[in-house]
């Protein structure tokens, strides 16, 4: 006998209005990325400032 585990076989699957906006999505999540990217650029800087100001004994 053959069994199949995908439960939407024998409940049934509910079907949902999708409402995503893929446009606003990519838009919203590149300008967070090129924010973060900048955020990353300053504080690389200032850990190289940082790191110049430590001496080694």
């Amino acid at each position: 006998m053959d069994y199949v585990l995908t439960p939407g076989r024998y409940v049934g699957l509910v079907e949902e209005e999708d409402d995503f906006d893929f446009n606003e999505r990519f838009t919203h999540l590149r300008a967070e990325f090129e924010g973060q990217l900048k955020e990353e650029e300053k504080l690389n800087k200032l850990i190289l400032e940082n790191l110049d100001k430590v001496t080694l004994i």
